[in-house]
C-alpha cells in the first residue's frame, strides 16, 4: 500500500518493475481443507455479523458510479479494473477466504462518488486511496489525489459529470505516501501551480519524506511489497481479495509537484476560498510527516490515515522503520480533545465516513486505546523478560469490547506483528538469548536440521502427518528448513506450499494472507520474471536531492569491488550552485557538502537536470560527456571507475528458497 504505497515510490525513483509478470504453467490452487473451512466458520460466532451498519455507511450518499469498466492509461493498459472483484459479490464467504475479511472485501468494493455533507464529496473504489472534494465559493479544494493520475483524474471526471466543473484552486496533500500525492497532475498542471492560481498545502517536512524514505532499501522493500500486497496473485477466492486499506493499488502514471505552501505550526489556519480550515500536525504518527484537517464550517474532521477502519501497521511487512504506538495514541488524544465535541462527520483518506458525534468519539477513543494498549502492553511484558514471540502469543488479540469493533481488527496491521513492532522500537532484533546472539545463516541451519532429524524423507513423512492433522503454522515452519536444505527438493516445496496456503484461506488479514499466498505460488512455480523492465516516475526521480542520490550510490557501492581503492571527486552542480567533496576510501563512499578537495582525483561538473537524465536512463554517462552536459577534469577514469564498483539490485531475488536457487 504504502508498491503499493510508498514502496511504490521507491519502485518508481529506482525504476524497479512493479507490474506483475507472467508465471508459466502455474500450478492451480488447492480447495480448502476441511479443518480449514472449520476454522472459517467458526469465524461466524466469533464476531458481530449481524452488525450491518458498516454496510449503511459505506453507501450512503452515493452519488454515482464509475460509468467505465476501466481506467486506461495512455497505452491502453489498465490503471483500475472495476470488473477485478465482481466474483466478491456473492453474499457468503467462500471456503477459501476468512469471512471477517471477505466482510471487509465486500465494503472496499463500494465505488464511486459519494456526498458525505453539502459542499463536501468523496471519491472511492477507483485506488487504495480516497479522494475528498471540497467545494469552496468559486472553486474546489481536493483533499489528497489518489496513487496515479489516471485514476485521479477519473475521480475528478466522475465528480464533474455530477457537479458544477469548477476549477480546483487548491490540493491538500495529507502525508507523505505516495498513494496520497501521487495522481496530482491528473487533477492539476505545474503552470498553474507555478502561477498561483493552484495552491498546494502540505505538513512540515512533506517533500524531505515523500521522496526520500524509501529509496536507500528500495529494492528490498518493493519486493517485499510483491508479497504484502498480492501484486502477482490472481485475484480470486483463492488469490488475491483486498489489502485491507482498499482493493488494490492503481498501476499508471506517479506525479508529484512540490508544495506551494507547508504548515509548520502544530495548529494552524487558513482560509481556501470561503473555507475555513483548521490544521492539525501530528509528525510520526501513521507517516513521518502527517496532518489532519478540520473544517469548522461543516462539522467534519478529516482524520487523515491516522485513524482507519482496520488496526494499522506499527511496522509495514514490506518493510519500514518503526511507527511510535506512544505519539500515534497521543496526537489521537489531541484530534479527541479538540475536535470531539464539535464534530458530526470523520473522513479519512481510506475506507468510508463515519456520521455522528457519539460514534466518532467512540472510535477516535477505541483507535487511541488501541494503540496505548499494544505499546504498553508490548512493554509490560517486554521487562518481565518475554520474547517477541512470547509476546505475540500472550497478546492474540485485543481486549474485550475493543475486539469486537469492525475498525479494530487485523485486517492490514495486526496485534502479532505489531507487537512485536513495539519489541523491536525499544529493543532491537536481539531477544537477550545468547543462542539467537549468532546462529548459523538459513541454509546452513537448515542442512544440519534436516539431517539432526533423521533426513528429508523422514521429515517429509513427519510433515504430511502434521499437515493432516491441520498443523499448517508447523508444517511451514519445518517445510522452511526442509527447502533451504534442499531447494530442488519438489515434495518438500509442494508441501510447504500446501500449508501457506491454507494459512491464507484462513488469514483475517489481508497482508497476511496475500504474504502466504505469494509464497506459495513462488514455491511452486517458481519467481516470476518481470514482462516489462518497468517505469519511472520522472517528477520523483526530479524531487530527490543530490544527497539522496550520493546516498543511494553508497549503498550500491560493492565493498570486495572497491577493496584496496581510493579516489577523491569533487562535484559541482551549476544550476544548484552546490558542491560537494567526496571520497573512496576503505570501501565506504562518503561525501561533504559545500566543501572541496585540494587535489581531487578528478572534478565533475554539470547540472542536476543533467544528473535526473541520467538516473532516468535518458541519457548515459558517455554520451552527457560527449554532448559537454557533463564536463570532467582530472582523471576521467576515475569516475568510469566508479560507476563500474556499483551493483545492480536484483528486484525479483528469493524469499520462499535459498538465494540463487533457481526453478
Amino acid at each position: 500500500m504504502r508498491l503499493a504505497r510508498t514502496a511504490m515510490l521507491a519502485a518508481a525513483v529506482l525504476a524497479l518493475p512493479v507490474a506483475p509478470a507472467v508465471l508459466a504453467a502455474p500450478v492451480d490452487p488447492n480447495a480448502a481443507t476441511p479443518l480449514t473451512e472449520q476454522s472459517n466458520a467458526e469465524w461466524l460466532r466469533r464476531l458481530p455479523f449481524s452488525d450491518r451498519a458498516d454496510f449503511e455507511d459505506a453507501k450512503r450518499g452515493l452519488v454515482a458510479r464509475f460509468p467505465q469498466s476501466a481506467i486506461k492509461t495512455a497505452d491502453g493498459k489498465a490503471a483500475w479494473d472495476f470488473n477485478a472483484y465482481a466474483f466478491e459479490s456473492a453474499a457468503d464467504a467462500p471456503k477459501t477466504v476468512n469471512p471477517s475479511l471477505w466482510r471487509l472485501a465486500q465494503l472496499n468494493n463500494e465505488a464511486g462518488l459519494f456526498k458525505v455533507t453539502d459542499r463536501v464529496y468523496q471519491v472511492r473504489g477507483a485506488d487504495i486511496a480516497n479522494m475528498n472534494i471540497i467545494e469552496g465559493d468559486t472553486g474546489l479544494i481536493v483533499i489528497d489525489t489518489l496513487l496515479t493520475a489516471e485514476t485521479a483524474r477519473a475521480a475528478l471526471d466522475l465528480y464533474y459529470a455530477h457537479r458544477p466543473r469548477k476549477p480546483v484552486l487548491a490540493v491538500i496533500y495529507t502525508h507523505s505516501h505516495v498513494d496520497h500525492f501521487g495522481g496530482v497532475r491528473g487533477i492539476v498542471n505545474e503552470a498553474d501551480v507555478k502561477s498561483g492560481k493552484v495552491d498546494i498545502l502540505a505538513p512540515s517536512g512533506f517533500m524531505d519524506e515523500a521522496v526520500s524514505e524509501n529509496v536507500l532499501a528500495g529494492s528490498a522493500m518493493s519486493r517485499r511489497a510483491q508479497y504484502m500486497y498480492g501484486t502477482q496473485l490472481p485475484k480470486s477466492a483463492t488469490g488475491q481479495v483486498d489489502t485491507g486499506l482498499g482493493k488494490a493499488t492503481a498501476r499508471g502514471t506517479m506525479t508529484l509537484l512540490a508544495p506551494t505552501s507547508s504548515i509548520t505550526k502544530p495548529i494552524e489556519t487558513r482560509r481556501i476560498d470561503g473555507v475555513d480550515l483548521e490544521f492539525q500536525l501530528t509528525p510520526g504518527t501513521e507517516a513521518p510527516a502527517e496532518m489532519n484537517v478540520y473544517l469548522p464550517q461543516f462539522r467534519t474532521l478529516c482524520i487523515a490515515e491516522n485513524a482507519v477502519r482496520t488496526q494499522h501497521n506499527l511496522l509495514t511487512l514490506r518493510g519500514a522503520q518503526v511507527r511510535d504506538a506512544k505519539g500515534w495514541s497521543y496526537f489521537l488524544g489531541q484530534a479527541l480533545l479538540r475536535y470531539g465535541e464539535r464534530t458530526d462527520i470523520l473522513i479519512g483518506q481510506h475506507h468510508w465516513p463515519t456520521w455522528g458525534r457519539e460514534r466518532i468519539v467512540e472510535m477516535l477513543s477505541d483507535q487511541r486505546d488501541m494503540y496505548a494498549y499494544l505499546n504498553d502492553q508490548a512493554l509490560r511484558l517486554m521487562n518481565q523478560g518475554y520474547t517477541p514471540l512470547d509476546i505475540a502469543d500472550q497478546l492474540k488479540t485485543l481486549p474485550q469490547p475493543l475486539a469486537s469493533k469492525w475498525y479494530a481488527r487485523d485486517y492490514y496491521g495486526s496485534v502479532s506483528h505489531n507487537v512485536r513492532a513495539v519489541y523491536q522500537r525499544y529493543l532491537g532484533f536481539y531477544d537477550g538469548n545468547p543462542a539467537h546472539l549468532n546462529p548459523l545463516p538459513p541454509e546452513q541451519a537448515a542442512k544440519k536440521t534436516i539431517e539432526w532429524m533423521g533426513g528429508p524423507d523422514a521429515v517429509l513423512a513427519r510433515l504430511r502427518d502434521a499437515y493432516a492433522r491441520g498443523e499448517y503454522r508447523w508444517v511451514s515452519q519445518i517445510g522452511n528448513e526442509l527447502v533451504f536444505a534442499d531447494p530442488s527438493n519438489a515434495a518438500a516445496r509442494a508441501l510447504q506450499a500446501d500449508a501457506l496456503e491454507q494459512l491464507g484461506y484462513q488469514s483475517e488479514n489481508a497482508t497476511w494472507r496475500n504474504i502466504y499466498l505469494t509464497g506459495a505460488q513462488e514455491l511452486r512455480d517458481g519467481v516470476a520474471k518481470p514482462s516489462s523492465t518497468g517505469t519511472s516516475s520522472s517528477d520523483l526521480v526530479r524531487a530527490l536531492s543530490v544527497p539522496n542520490f550520493f546516498d543511494f550510490l553508497a549503498v550500491r557501492l560493492n565493498a570486495d569491488k572497491a577493496a584496496g581503492k581510493t579516489m577523491t571527486l569533487n562535484w559541482q552542480f551549476t544550476d544548484l550552485k552546490q558542491r560537494y567533496a567526496m571520497t573512496l576510501r576503505n570501501s565506504a563512499l562518503t561525501y561533504v557538502a559545500e566543501a572541496q578537495h585540494a587535489q581531487p582525483t578528478a572534478a565533475v561538473t554539470l547540472t542536476k537536470a543533467t544528473l535526473d537524465q541520467i538516473s532516468l536512463k535518458q541519457l548515459t554517462l558517455p554520451q552527457a560527456m560527449q554532448s559537454g552536459a557533463v564536463r570532467i577534469d582530472g582523471n576521467p577514469q576515475a569516475v568510469a571507475g566508479l560507476f563500474g564498483m556499483l551493483d545492480t539490485f536484483d528486484p525479483n531475488f528469493n524469499i520462499v528458497t535459498p538465494h540463487g536457487f533457481q526453478k
